[in-house]
């Protein structure tokens, strides 16, 4: 009998190849329950999503789920290939939501290797990769490049040329995609909790959203769980002991849920998150208990109209595009900690007056 083993340790850094496609395994299909148990971890409030008498009346068959979930199951998909063996998740571009999802609908995702640079330690090295996610008709419903530090399995271990792709420092107005039978006439803004419009933004206006919230180590643990993102620096706390970091490492995904969700108070018209233009975890946030609090800056731009949005006399079809920042620090003795954990320039779709 052969001693092969049968289970697979993931891919390092040296496993990867420019060009190489790669269908990810596990499709998901979401329910409401999923619905419920993300604003369990996150306590959002948008009424999008949470109400399908509201989503109806602005055209949609029912409330789509948060656009962040998508973003956890897709990513989630993607580990087992792409992060297993992860050091960190560096940043992103190029981020667009595509068709809503709703309850009942199953995810699948795919990815293609766009940059590989070893690191000087030879230790690791920074992969880049283009993951789509589709549903069960094959609709894309996000489309995305991130990377990703991954360790080497064989520090010595020889790699080619570095490629580092050049990506798109921000998503086109003209490429943000408005779910189809979307309209705004009817929007409630006492449903939706804010009397503030894309009017009421002012370029360079700096938003404190306030609140903070404690990350528990529990909940990051779960959320891992939840959307199968099997990365060890997340969930393995005796491996994370053999890290630069000494410890294991919450999943950033969790962080940006966190400051989505917290971002109501300021920005509850801000109904659909439709692009991220860049992203960084600036700084590791660890497992040790700590608290999050978050600082907006919006950066109006008049031009910014998505495709397909049209406006006649006292009618609002589909809003338009409003690019945030959205900065994310760890607070400690009721004063803000210097060190940044997440800095995301991001679009979201908000109702004109």
């Amino acid at each position: 009998m052969s001693s092969k083993s049968k289970t697979s340790t993931g891919n390092f850094f040296e496993d990867f190849r420019i060009g190489q496609e790669i269908r990810h395994a596990t499709p998901r299909t979401l329910t409401e329950a999923d619905a419920a148990l993300n604003i369990g971890l996150y306590g959002s409030r948008f009424a999008i999503n949470s109400s399908d008498v509201f989503a109806r009346s602005l055209g949609l068959p029912r409330a789509p789920l948060d656009d962040l979930l998508v973003f956890h199951v897709v990513i989630g998909k993607t580990v087992p290939d792409i992060s297993l063996n992860a050091v960190a998740n560096l940043g992103y571009a190029e981020f667009r939501w595509g068709v809503p999802v709703f309850p009942g609908d199953t995810v699948s995702a795919h990815s293609t290797v766009l940059g590989l640079r070893e690191n000087s330690n030879r230790a690791s090295g920074v992969v880049w990769v283009r993951s789509i996610g589709t549903n069960q008709t094959g609709e894309m419903v996000l489309d995305y490049v991130r990377w990703v530090m991954v360790h080497k399995r064989d520090s010595a271990a020889a790699v080619g040329a570095p490629v580092v792709p050049k990506t798109a420092t921000s998503v086109a107005p003209q490429d943000l995609i408005v779910p189809a039978g979307l309209t705004l006439a009817a929007y409630d803004d006492i449903a939706a909790g804010s009397p503030y419009r894309w009017e009421d933004y002012e370029a360079g206006e700096r938003i404190d959203h306030v609140s903070g919230i404690t990350l528990e180590d529990s909940d990051h643990m779960f959320s891992t769980r939840l959307y199968q993102n099997t990365a060890r620096v997340h969930f393995d706390a005796y491996a994370g002991k053999n890290t630069r970091f000494g410890r294991r490492l919450a999943y950033g995904g969790h962080v940006i849920s966190l400051a989505r969700a917290l971002s109501f108070n300021g920005l509850a018209n801000g109904f659909r998150v439709a692009a991220i233009n860049a992203g960084s975890h600036v700084a590791p946030d660890l497992r040790r208990r700590h608290d999050l609090c978050l600082v907006g800056s919006a950066g109006k731009s008049a031009t910014a109209r998505p495709p397909g949005c049209r406006r006649a006399a006292g009618e609002n079809h589909c809003g338009q595009g409003l690019p945030l920042r959205l900065v994310a620090g760890k607070q400690a003795d009721g004063k803000y900690h210097p060190a940044v954990v997440l800095d995301l320039d991001y679009w979201l779709l908000v109702p004109r007056h």
